[in-house]
């Protein structure tokens, strides 16, 4: 079976309580293992402000899933987060070879990070 590796990135609405929140993600993550996905990484990136509102909410529940699967498959979990009222915005990609060291990189703690003065530098500058 040929297999692509995907990011997929869902909104849930912020009225949600944290059990609530939980189970749609379990759901989601379900319906991935359920169709014979391999999950490679899972972030929850919490409540954060949207960039605009979206169905009068200004907030909205951050979850990412990153896996291995059959291409067949995103159209399936798409109908699943269409047919969620949970669900206010999603966003499927297919990771080509970059994206994929990327976010490598990205889950190592190599991105995002700014280097720090060496202990050396601090004691000249005292």
């Amino acid at each position: 079976m040929f297999q692509n590796q995907y990011e997929t990135v869902f909104i849930l609405t912020p009225v949600l309580s944290e059990a609530q929140m939980k189970d749609a993600v379990e759901k989601f993550k379900s319906v991935l293992t359920d169709n014979g996905a391999e999950l490679v990484n899972e972030e929850h990136w919490g409540l954060r402000k949207l960039a605009y509102p979206i169905q009068h909410k200004s907030t909205g529940y951050y979850q990412l899933f990153e896996f291995k699967a059959d291409p067949s498959l995103i159209a399936t979990l798409e109908t699943e987060y269409r047919r969620d009222e949970r669900i206010l915005r999603f966003l499927t990609t297919k990771l080509d070879k970059h994206a994929i060291d990327y976010a490598d990189r990205r889950k190592n703690g190599k991105i995002g990070k700014k280097k720090q003065d060496s202990p050396k530098e601090e004691t000249q500058k005292a």
